[in-house]
């Protein structure tokens, strides 16, 4: 849906252009330099489309923007558009879910009465020619994005995609030449609503984002209106070990769709029948597809979530009717991606590692996954709240989620689009802990000047969070190759 006030009669034009690919197109990005719009000012830019966009600082996503032909600004102002001639400002607008109302810049594209749109209604028309491969869930898409992509590209699909990491060789975004495109399907603020996947992949649904969905039943709803966006001749493919997951096949397998599933779980379509952990490695299992042998799936990056995810993928490999095994073989290659499990290096015998992990599910799993790949050694989590709702709504399995560290540090609150209100607070999770070793360090700066001082040989430390906890290890490891 349009966030405009009013109906504005250039709205079928720019949507129809886009559909058709027009490279006389002209796109306007606010928050250009965020994750998802930089990706998707990638694609556009590879489809040949005229592109600008601004930000408030440069990063190395606006960097290679400018290097692609993007239009740059780096601030947010109303001269960004009144001062183009009229014959080159955009013909749509596309805001980030953080661009508020009173953004100078957007109020100055409403009072020229430019279209202003969200990625929920924007991709829809991007990708409506595409076969779109949609990867939704709570966790693990990302990770389940990026397998697919890697997989189709080593069977010869040159698929366009979309995902919310950096996988190595690839990138974050590509046009791609082939019918396929495969998306993250993130649920933020609905965005996913606007796909009309040919595949959706779900690999679990566990409630998030209370700012968005007040309640578990409303972001329910919203997989439950995902799984609806599927056309009656498409595949759905979900995870059977997730509760969450399994509720919408319930009631989504009732609306006469082609659904399959994967997981541990001997009901499973594609089932693992004996994961066990490899040294020094992932997990590895026998599988079968519909009670049929189909080989060995051996995974280099650890966890049993790791392994559901590579199922998930080789699920999209047989709606592709590609090989099962081959697409096994694929993925036994996939070597994780920036901030999951990332390893940032090693000094003095300190392991370090940086995971995106913010939800107390994906923090229980990512330490259960280090402990998997080191045995008996020291781990340190260091865990960066992310936003002030969240921590509210998920204090207590929060709380809990850190027994796989013997060592814990909890810093302040990232904010990232909220306000602190003063009611929620770090050291409020830190004392709904009963975990014997966690400790409230304020800033990212102590953080590691803590660490530092007392991490030793052979320890390993874990950095968690959606914001800029990454930091804390870049400067452990700063601090230890300097002997600080």
């Amino acid at each position: 849906m349009s966030i405009t006030n009013s109906p504005n009669p250039s709205q079928a034009s720019w949507s129809n252009r886009l559909t058709r690919s027009d490279k006389t197109l002209k796109v306007h990005l606010i928050g250009i330099g965020g994750t998802g719009l930089s990706a998707i000012a990638t694609v556009l830019l590879e489809m040949g489309l005229h592109v600008s966009g601004s930000d408030r600082q440069a990063n190395i996503r606006t960097e290679k923007l400018a290097e692609l032909g993007g239009h740059i600004f780096l601030e947010q102002v109303a001269a960004n558009l009144t001062d183009m001639a009229a014959d080159q400002r955009p013909d749509v607008v596309l805001i980030s879910s953080a661009i508020s109302p009173e953004n100078p810049e957007r109020q100055a594209a409403s009072a020229l009465g430019l279209p202003i749109v969200k990625r929920s209604e924007f991709l829809g028309h991007l990708l409506g020619q595409r076969r779109v491969i949609a990867v939704a869930g709570t966790h693990g898409k990302s990770t389940t994005t990026a397998m697919i992509v890697q997989m189709l590209h080593e069977a010869g699909i040159d698929a366009g995609y979309i995902v919310g990491t950096t996988l190595a060789g690839y990138g974050n975004a590509k046009a791609g030449r082939s019918l396929y495109f495969v998306i993250e399907a993130d649920e933020y603020d609905h965005m996913f609503l606007g796909l009309r996947p040919a595949i959706a992949v779900i690999t679990n649904v566990e409630w998030d984002h209370p700012d968005c969905y007040p309640t578990p039943s409303s972001f329910r709803r919203a997989f439950i209106q995902f799984v609806d966006q599927v056309p009656k001749d498409g595949q759905i493919i979900s995870c059977a070990d997730d509760i969450g997951a399994e509720e919408i096949r319930s009631f989504g397998s009732s609306r006469s769709r082609r659904w399959i599933t994967y997981g541990l779980a001997p009901a499973a379509n594609l089932w693992a029948t004996n994961p066990k952990p490899l040294q020094d490695a992932g997990y590895g299992s026998a599988l079968q597809w519909w009670s049929q042998n189909v080989g060995h799936l051996q995974m280099q990056v650890p966890g049993l979530h790791n392994l559901r995810n590579a199922m998930a993928a080789m699920c999209v490999a047989r709606s592709c009717n590609l090989s099962l095994i081959k697409a096994a073989q694929s993925l036994g290659n996939f070597r994780g991606t920036a901030r999951r499990f990332e390893h940032k290096g090693s000094e003095r015998g300190v392991t370090v590692y940086d995971d995106y992990a913010h939800h107390p599910t994906e923090v229980t799993a990512t330490l259960s996954a280090a402990r998997q790949r080191h045995p008996g050694k020291r781990i340190w989590a260091v865990i960066q709240p992310h936003t002030f709702s969240r921590t509210r709504n998920v204090m207590a399995e929060m709380a809990y989620s850190f027994g796989g560290a013997d060592q814990v540090i909890v810093t302040d609150i990232y904010a990232s689009r909220e306000v602190d209100d003063g009611s929620i607070s770090a050291a409020d999770l830190v004392a709904a802990s009963s975990h014997p070793a966690i400790r409230h360090i304020s800033g990212l700066d102590q953080a590691a000047d803590y660490l530092a001082q007392h991490v030793r040989p052979k320890d390993v430390v874990l950095t968690l969070g959606a914001g800029d906890s990454y930091r804390i290890g870049e400067m452990l490891l700063e601090r230890l190759r300097n002997g600080r």
